[in-house]
């Protein structure tokens, strides 16, 4: 049985700093991948990332990429790794990008939603949160995604994704900022929710909150090794929180 996120869930423990981060929140900024759902479960992020590297490697090039990389960030680590490249490898950005958006497409349809994450986005529009996803996946991805879940309306049209220019990535702040700027929303207003080093820079560099949601041991270590305050292991303390009018 895969994992819903249409749980109730009972008033939760605040965790160190969860309320300072809440408090205050007009905005919520998303990730996609990890806050939302599990666009890759199990093995399958680690093999789509393998086979991206399998074509650097037919073409005569390899990209350097931790363990932890590969087991955590998978083909959005590559793709970003490729991309500051340049040179020769640089130039494969565009067709390894294209692959990507095919595999994130066809992936859609079978993710994981992540516990919790339906509720509180639903939760959040109820209070009068606004919400945007600041991603770097396939717009289309994610889009069918959310139909398929019938949470496109909490989201249309602030959908912030992966463009063409793959310079934009995070830690690139770009998706942050389209995303305050179509919302007019003040960098102070706005918390971000993240699983990743690349969500938490790319917040930073923006002047956003961060919240760090990590669903495992690794991915708590490497948020907090990069500065993240607050990390929480799940999004159930957050829902209380909101639900409760913390943020307020």
């Amino acid at each position: 049985m895969t994992p819903d996120a249409t749980h109730s869930t009972q008033a939760a423990p605040d965790p160190d700093g969860l309320r300072d981060v809440i408090t205050g929140a007009r905005c919520l900024l998303l990730g996609f991948d990890g806050p939302l759902c599990r666009l890759f479960p199990g093995q399958r992020a680690r093999r789509v990332a393998d086979g991206l590297i399998d074509r650097l490697k037919e073409r005569g090039h390899q990209v350097p990429l931790t363990e932890d990389e590969r087991t955590a960030d998978g083909p959005q680590a590559l793709l970003r790794a490729v991309a500051l490249a340049g040179g020769p490898a640089g130039d494969l950005a565009e067709a390894l990008e294209r692959e990507l958006a095919r595999e994130e497409l066809g992936a859609a349809a079978t993710a994981w939603p992540t516990p919790y994450a339906d509720p509180l986005i639903r939760t959040s529009v109820a209070v009068g949160l606004r919400l945007a996803l600041t991603t770097d996946t396939s717009p289309q991805a994610v889009e069918r995604y959310l139909a398929g879940r019938g949470l496109a309306g909490c989201f249309t049209p602030h959908v912030y994704g992966r463009t063409t220019d793959l310079s934009r990535l995070k830690p690139d702040p770009h998706c942050v900022d389209r995303a305050l700027a179509a919302l007019g929303a003040a960098p102070a207003t706005a918390v971000m929710i993240g699983e990743a080093p690349a969500d938490l820079l790319a917040a930073r560099a923006a002047g956003v909150r961060f919240l760090g949601c990590a669903r495992d041991d690794l991915r708590a270590r490497r948020l907090r090794r990069a500065g993240a305050e607050v990390v929480v292991r799940g999004l159930g303390p957050v829902l209380a929180l909101v639900r409760s009018g913390a943020r307020t």
